[in-house]
């Protein structure tokens, strides 16, 4: 009897330590926790952005991935781009940031609505490209446009990933360039 409860006990710290295992992070996964960080240092940035007077945090798209933090979009000046990267710096737990902020001289305050019903439209045809190609995450990706000008940002697996992506926007009617700051996952 005591040699089949050591059995069922061992039996059962195994089970235990695969499950844990199968919740490890590697190169291009996270773990669940990891992930969970990543999503509030992800909150936290923004909710500095909006506290901030000079940065359009509606302009500012945050990535985060094992504490690396990626701002992206357009902004107005280099000013707002630097206080940006002052706020997401300001953050708990960020290891470092990526500033991938496109500084671009028209206010969206300035553009006609034509414009920018353009520039979604656009978007909506490239994210719809990432979507249906095989060989992009597109839910990893996220895509911009100002004035015809495509943003790609985000973390991918590889440099064929991040290679394809940029291949599929430009494939998209009306795209005049694609901006392409797609990050590779940093090793923990």
């Amino acid at each position: 009897m005591k040699q089949s409860f050591m059995l069922v006990s061992a039996a059962t710290l195994l089970g235990a330590l695969l499950a844990v295992g199968g919740c490890s992070s590697t190169h291009t996964q996270r773990s669940a926790g990891e992930t969970i960080d990543d999503g509030v240092i992800t909150a936290s940035v923004k909710a500095e952005l909006i506290d901030n007077d000079i940065v359009d945090a509606g302009e500012v798209n945050v990535n985060t991935y094992r504490g690396v933090v990626q701002l992206s979009g357009f902004v107005d000046s280099n000013e707002e781009k630097s206080r940006a990267t002052k706020a997401a710096q300001s953050v708990a737990g960020v290891k470092e940031v990526r500033n991938d902020l496109k500084v671009q001289g028209t206010n969206v305050a300035d553009r006609s609505t034509g414009d920018v019903v353009d520039d979604a439209a656009l978007t909506a045809k490239v994210k719809t490209a990432l979507i249906d190609d095989e060989l992009t995450k597109a839910a990893e990706i996220n895509v911009e446009t100002r004035q015809g000008v495509v943003q790609l940002a985000g973390f991918v697996n590889t440099d064929a990933e991040r290679d394809r992506a940029t291949v599929v926007a430009h494939s998209v009617a009306g795209v005049k360039s694609v901006r392409n700051d797609l990050q590779i996952k940093p090793k923990s």
